[in-house]
């Protein structure tokens, strides 16, 4: 068998290797045809912690641990929704192989979607290398698939972390990584079999489950936030939270997602419903029941998410929602998006997400904490928007609905020129495309999130029916000092990691803010040259020149009074409506 010794390495960012699918690769020498991948596992990498030695991970002995494994809800065989592809953790005990060490291995693996998501973790380093897809219709292509180490790979982009490494000499108190990694597959073709990628050398690169991820078939999105941190609540014991979301489209059928990202345990749903709001927590008519897997509740692992079933409702565009779930066990610690600018409720104890009345909820916040979508039957599909707090609606009115992606919302909803596409606001109030402002583990007072690059395939390629991206971001970057060729070079990659996913991609220039403390005319220098870029670069499908939108004239460094809010940093609500309604629409259109 092959092993080796497990060395440092420091990884900064997580690659996925965009290799354009259509490539052919040489052939590889003749192997048994495709088998399921856990009939090629040849390691073992979970140990029971009182033998630790049952199990050799790394080649030096190292291993993770069974019991932190079933802490964070990840038993054997169970299954785990992670950015929107469907996994298996492998069905074996502590001590039995339950991962393969990639070298050319033929998988089989079937089905048609827009990415292969691979569960992995590199030893030894870093691991990386080239496998190929084999289409059912004959034709074939290349990945490139990038495993971070399972000790020193990055936080912000693993799927989960684990508080120890067993070995033979004790337990260690250092945290061992899992990753989803995904890479692009040719759009309608059926996959038939995976290779996987020849033995990398230095390092191991190890799978543990594979699959395809599939489109969302007849679901458009019409509500989304992004997970910003992971952050303190509550605490909240046998308590019922109502969130207020409002939508973009509408349809006659309805599910949520509700996302455990960067969370160290399982968190428990009793209960959900969904109802139109009529004021405050009170609904319009009674509430209708969710269910998960034909369940009323449903445990989301670590890491995971988990969906609703379809439910039959008629969810009214450009209306509120009420989406209620119930907490029976004490939850101190939650994943968040952090700036609302909404009122939401939480109610006394006991399950109240089926009360149309709002007489329980005694309490109010202002985060949208678990809770990460809302998809509607029908419609073309959604357009999502990549941004930071000017897109999250910071500085708008709170409760009023002007953030510019819901002005864009309605627009698109009182227009026959192009689709009338679900919108979804995936801005991050602090965010940056090149670094993390939260660090990506453990609990923070930090929600600037991690950076775009990090979470660019959970929040805009794994978003639902997603047709088109706009990335509006930078502003952050170059007030905090990275160097505009460093923001570039970041918003290229994003381009060309949704163009492989066939998106269509639109950049935004970044608007000006000269009387902002951190807007230094050094600052401005940086953001004139990532403007520079955006606006002549082949890079983008399109460009919407938001600088222009909202500069002053007479003063192009600063913002045009009359769209302030104050800080000279953010759009007050005149402001973001002109930014909405600067939109060419057709552009949004593939």
């Amino acid at each position: 068998m092959r092993r080796h010794i497990w060395g440092t390495a420091a990884v900064l960012t997580l690659f996925t290797g965009l290799v354009p699918v259509a490539s052919a690769q040489a052939a590889a020498p003749h192997r048994p045809g495709p088998l399921p991948l856990e009939r090629l596992f040849d390691n073992s990498a979970v140990s029971d912690d009182a033998r630790p030695a049952e199990a050799d991970f790394d080649g030096s002995g190292g291993s993770l641990s069974a019991r932190d494994l079933s802490a964070a809800g990840w038993t054997p065989g169970r299954p785990l929704a992670v950015d929107g592809a469907r996994l298996t953790w492998p069905r074996t005990a502590p001590g039995a192989p339950d991962n393969v060490r990639a070298d050319g291995q033929s998988v089989r693996v079937r089905g048609r979607g827009d990415a292969l998501a691979f569960l992995v973790a590199g030893t030894g380093g870093e691991a990386s290398g080239t496998g190929t897809v084999r289409y059912r219709d004959g034709s074939r292509g290349t990945y490139r698939l990038t495993a971070p180490d399972w000790r020193s790979g990055p936080q912000a982009t693993k799927a989960v972390a684990l508080p120890h490494i067993n070995t033979p000499g004790g337990q260690l108190a250092e945290k061992a990584r899992l990753y989803v990694v995904t890479v692009p597959l040719a759009r309608g073709r059926e996959v038939a079999s995976v290779n996987l990628p020849r033995d990398p050398g230095a390092a191991d690169l190890h799978v543990f489950a594979l699959s395809v991820r599939a489109p969302a078939k007849g679901w458009t999105g019409t509500w989304s936030a992004s997970t910003a941190g992971y952050t303190a609540v509550g605490p909240w014991s046998d308590r019922t939270v109502r969130l207020v979301v409002h939508t973009s489209t509408g349809g006659p059928r309805v599910r949520i997602r509700l996302d455990n990202t960067f969370a160290a345990a399982p968190v428990r749903i009793g209960s959900a419903t969904v109802a139109v709001q009529e004021s405050g927590a009170a609904a319009r008519g009674e509430p209708r029941r969710l269910s998960f897997r034909g369940s009323p509740g449903t445990e989301i692992p670590a890491g995971a998410q988990a969906f609703s079933d379809p439910l039959d409702f008629d969810v009214p565009a450009d209306a509120n929602l009420l989406v209620s779930f119930h907490l029976p066990d004490h939850v101190t610690t939650a994943p968040v998006h952090s700036q609302a600018i909404q009122r939401s409720y939480v109610s006394g104890p006991g399950d109240h997400a089926a009360d149309g009345s709002p007489a329980s909820y005694t309490s109010t916040i202002t985060t949208w904490p678990l809770l990460t979508g809302v998809d509607v039957g029908g419609g073309p599909g959604s357009v999502v928007l990549l941004g930071d707090s000017i897109t999250d609606g910071v500085k708008s009115t709170q409760d009023a609905n002007h953030r510019w992606p819901d002005v864009l919302a309605t627009r698109l909803l009182n227009q026959s020129d192009v689709p009338r596409y679900g919108v979804l606001n995936q801005g991050i109030s602090a965010n940056r495309v090149v670094a993390d402002r939260y660090p990506g583990d453990g609990v923070s007072t930090d929600t600037g999130g991690v950076s775009a690059l990090h979470r660019l395939d959970r929040d805009v390629l794994a978003q639902t029916s997603v047709r088109t991206v706009v990335v509006f971001e930078g502003v952050n970057d170059v007030r905090w000092g990275a160097g505009s060729d460093q923001v570039i070079a970041g918003l290229r990659e994003i381009a060309d990691r949704a163009h492989a996913r066939g998106l269509r991609v639109v950049a935004a220039t970044i608007a000006p803010c000269e009387g902002e403390s951190l807007c230094t005319p050094a600052a401005d220098a940086r953001r004139r040259a990532v403007n520079d870029y955006i606006r002549d670069n082949d890079d983008y499908d399109a460009v919407l020149d938001f600088d222009a939108v909202l500069r002053d004239p007479a003063h192009p460094a600063r913002m045009l009074p009359a769209y302030d809010s104050g800080d000279h940093l953010h759009p007050g609500d005149a402001g973001l409506a002109a930014l909405a309604e600067s939109v060419d629409l057709r552009k949004l259109a593939p």
